[in-house]
């Protein structure tokens, strides 16, 4: 019966961040990298939250690219659902070698959905052909589905962001790739290395579709972002390389003038 009362909610907290994908405002999503940072993010009110591969993996201990175990990544996300009360969405990367053992664990971590990239980490780290590419999205459906819960696919493509083939060809490789991971059952296209206002634009009229733009230096702010469409904007491991930053002046302050100013501005008590 306990199972039984998880997996509801489980499947109330899926279907309410596939609604946010829909509503008449744009769905916000900080990414935490650990318990602290998303509670943090859950007491400032966001109605969902997304995990960044980048922070959690170092986090502990690992480069960024789907070098951290599967099984560490997803105990990490299973933390981070536990201690939140909204919908958690994984950045799984391109969801491992075996998408049948990454898609039941996510269901187990108590996430929601999951960020699903086209990189190729097991060949040549170029792109995956775009029909393998449609078979795990598929695959991620339908065992999401059989488990109980309908996940949140947000098919991520990297095209722009690896800079693959000329500037003229970006834009059709880009919405070919993006339409047939629709067909495959997405929820949501993600499309970083995009911040330039009229390309923005010119996709969310080419898709008619949910797009998810990645906040970076020069992504225009969330009202305009609004305004030209777009259902989604994340922060990846902004939020992380930030605390970061701020880590690295409070050390360099504590070692060089034995004064500890960064450490107390702003802190958490």
């Amino acid at each position: 019966m306990d199972i039984m009362k998880t997996m509801t909610k489980q499947s109330d907290k899926a279907e309410l961040l596939w609604t946010l994908h829909h509503g008449t405002d744009i769905l916000v999503l900080p990414n935490a990298w650990d318990c602290a940072s998303a509670r943090i993010f859950y007491q400032e009110g966001f109605p969902a939250i997304a995990t960044t591969s980048a922070g959690l993996a170092n986090s502990l201990g690992y480069p960024d690219g789907q070098r951290i175990p599967r099984v560490e990544m997803l105990a990490a996300v299973k933390r981070i659902a536990a201690c939140v009360d909204v919908p958690v969405t994984a950045d799984l990367e391109a969801c491992y070698e075996d998408i049948a053992k990454t898609t039941a664990g996510l269901v187990d971590s108590g996430a929601v959905g999951l960020n699903l990239e086209d990189m190729d980490y097991g060949g040549t780290e170029g792109l995956l052909e775009i029909g393998k590419q449609v078979q795990k999205i598929a695959a991620v459906r339908r065992i999401g589905d059989e488990l109980g819960v309908k996940l949140v696919i947000n098919a991520r493509t990297d095209v722009y962001l690896a800079q693959i083939g000329d500037p003229e060809s970006r834009f059709g490789r880009t919405c070919d790739r993006l339409r047939a991971y629709i067909a495959a059952g997405a929820d949501c296209l993600f499309i970083p290395g995009v911040k330039d206002e009229e390309l923005i634009g010119r996709l969310v009229q080419a898709l008619k579709f949910p797009i998810n733009i990645l906040a970076v230096a020069g992504t225009p702010p969330v009202q305009r972002l609004k305004e030209l469409g777009v259902a989604r904007v994340s922060i990846g491991s902004g939020i992380m390389r930030a605390t970061m930053g701020l880590t690295r002046q409070i050390a360099q302050e504590l070692r060089t003038r034995g004064t500890y100013n960064k450490m107390v501005e702003g802190a958490i008590y």
